[in-house]
């Protein structure tokens, strides 16, 4: 079986990885000791509708209980929805995650790709507007983007759901990077699935607390049917006890994000900027990740792997192609160890 994504260090055991773009301080020390504690309440089933988990992510996000749903990460979240709604065509961008385009295809789904362009640095532009027509049933965006790590602008991302409305369009928005930003209410639609039931919007605890390994995701939307529906898609226990107890715990560290969000802000445009001296084309970073594009075409990921370090090469992402990669946010002496590894393979 040929393994898509990132962070496959089973097959690279001590190997630096850079291919994940989970939180460069690891698990919070109180997320890992809730969820060690909850061992002991595991020979019984986890509570099927995970009360206190739910409860807390309502009273954080100022939304109804009712209007939430969780599941094992974000990736079975997207399979529910899609099963549950089974549109007929669906419009996503080029590139994105590629579980969409999976989940799309299993229930044979039409995909229209909106292409992002090199030439407009891969951001999400007005152009969209244009291909939300009334054969599209879902539209699909991940904010900031993966795996180019720009945010649509604030008020595109309010014509898009407008648009949407007028079409009949649902709007499936993937916030899963969201916790990584620094104007945070700028970049989020969630208060608007209050209003509008066509609304979901996708959250999870993997990438900014470090809980890849426990699968824990969540998302909003005013449509209840639809929940039940996402609910009906799967098995009944969707959350296990020590990711309920680890997703209560993580709701308390405020603390930690903020020192996620320093690191962040301090290292990402060093790594951008010491690999544009180095001759490649770079996105802004404004996730934990930074994209890159090599005008040389040379095989970096392979020659990396060979030194113990692990990047994400993107070209299976549609859209990009062998030149482009991807490289989460380390601790800055990681960081270092990439970018010179690059250097050198560079200078050579």
């Amino acid at each position: 079986m040929e393994y898509l994504h990132g962070g496959d260090v089973y097959a690279h055991p001590g190997a630096l990885d850079f291919s994940a773009n989970l939180s460069p301080l690891g698990m919070p020390a109180g997320v890992r000791q809730a969820a060690a504690r909850s061992l002991e309440a595991c020979d019984r089933y986890p509570d099927p509708f995970y009360r206190q988990l739910r409860a807390a992510l309502a009273e954080r996000e100022g939304i109804p209980e009712t209007h939430l749903l969780c599941g094992a990460g974000a990736a079975d979240l997207i399979y529910r929805f899609v099963g549950a709604l089974r549109p007929g065509c669906a419009l996503v961008t080029a590139p994105v995650f590629l579980e969409y385009e999976a989940a799309l295809a299993a229930c044979g789904c039409r995909v229209k790709r909106h292409l992002l362009l090199r030439e407009e640095g891969f951001e999400i532009t007005p152009r969209i507007l244009e291909e939300i027509t009334p054969e599209v049933g879902l539209v699909i965006l991940v904010n900031p983007n993966n795996p180019i790590g720009l945010c649509i602008p604030p008020g595109l991302l309010d014509e898009i759901a407008r648009r949407c409305r007028q079409t009949g369009a649902w709007l499936l928005l993937d916030e899963c990077f969201f916790e990584f930003l620094s104007d945070l209410d700028r970049h989020s639609l969630i208060g608007l699935t209050r209003q509008w039931g066509g609304l979901v919007v996708l959250r999870a605890f993997t990438k900014a607390y470090g809980m890849a390994g426990l699968r824990l995701g969540w998302c909003a939307c005013g449509e209840e049917e639809m929940l039940r529906r996402m609910a009906a898609q799967g098995q009944p226990w969707p959350v296990s006890t020590p990711a309920q107890a680890a997703g209560l715990a993580a709701l308390q560290e405020e603390a930690y994000l903020e020192r996620l969000r320093s690191l962040i802000r301090q290292e990402a445009p060093r790594m951008a900027a010491q690999l544009r001296q180095m001759g490649f084309w770079v996105a802004e970073p404004q996730a934990n990740y930074v994209f890159w594009e090599d005008p040389l075409g040379r095989p970096l990921a392979q020659l990396l792997e060979q030194k113990g370090i692990l990047i994400r090469s993107c070209g299976n992402f549609h859209g990009l192609g062998a030149q482009h990669f991807r490289a989460a946010v380390r601790m800055p002496q990681e960081n270092r160890r990439l970018l010179a590894a690059l250097n050198r393979i560079v200078e050579r």
